[in-house]
């Protein structure tokens, strides 16, 4: 019997939650937070990405808590948002990698510049870099230049860190895509020149 009376309890605590009542949904975070914590770190293998990915679960759960009256066994249902959670965050942070992985190899041919080329590289990545939104050329500058995290970044400009991180990502793209289109031009003129 503890365990229907248990089960009743988290019934009612997701009322509670559903009603938009922050004790209650306090409960619930400190009640599954650490567990949830644990399962997200075996996926992700990583401790900052699973406090993440706890903290975007909680707050998805908060944002639409009138649709926990409908939600049967709580247990699987934050497991599996989690998960896809956890997947997604991962899918993001490989692409985030890669992008960042393809803009450190250009920046690395071109920190010598011992030809006329690599002159041309390093003046087009200072003049993407210079054509960034504001908030966006102070975060990437930080990160890539002075290498601070993206915690250290998001201190230091007094902003979330998935926020650093959405401009890291979107001054990245802009970059390499900048660099990309102009070096085709480039190419495309010299070969106007030969023709």
């Amino acid at each position: 019997m503890p365990h229907i009376s248990a089960l009743h309890q988290e019934t009612e605590l997701l009322i509670s939650v559903s009603q938009g009542d922050e004790r209650a949904f306090t409960a619930l975070y400190n009640h599954y937070h650490k567990r949830l914590g644990t399962h997200i770190y075996r996926i992700t293998k990583s401790t900052e990405l699973a406090e993440e990915v706890v903290h975007d679960v909680f707050l998805k759960i908060w944002l639409n808590r009138e649709t926990l009256v409908n939600v049967e066994n709580f247990s699987v249902y934050l497991y599996v948002i989690s998960k896809n959670a956890a997947l997604n965050c991962l899918k993001r942070t490989i692409r985030e990698r890669a992008l960042t992985t393809e803009l450190d190899t250009d920046s690395e041919q071109v920190s010598l510049p011992d030809t006329p080329e690599d002159d041309y590289r390093y003046i087009l990545i200072d003049e993407a870099i210079d054509r960034l939104p504001p908030q966006q050329r102070q975060a990437y500058l930080l990160a890539r230049h002075e290498r601070l995290s993206y915690v250290e970044v998001a201190l230091r400009m007094n902003l979330s860190k998935e926020t650093v991180k959405k401009y890291l990502q979107i001054a990245t793209e802009f970059i390499s895509a900048y660099i990309g289109k102009r070096l085709m031009v480039s190419i495309w003129l010299t070969i106007q020149n030969f023709l």
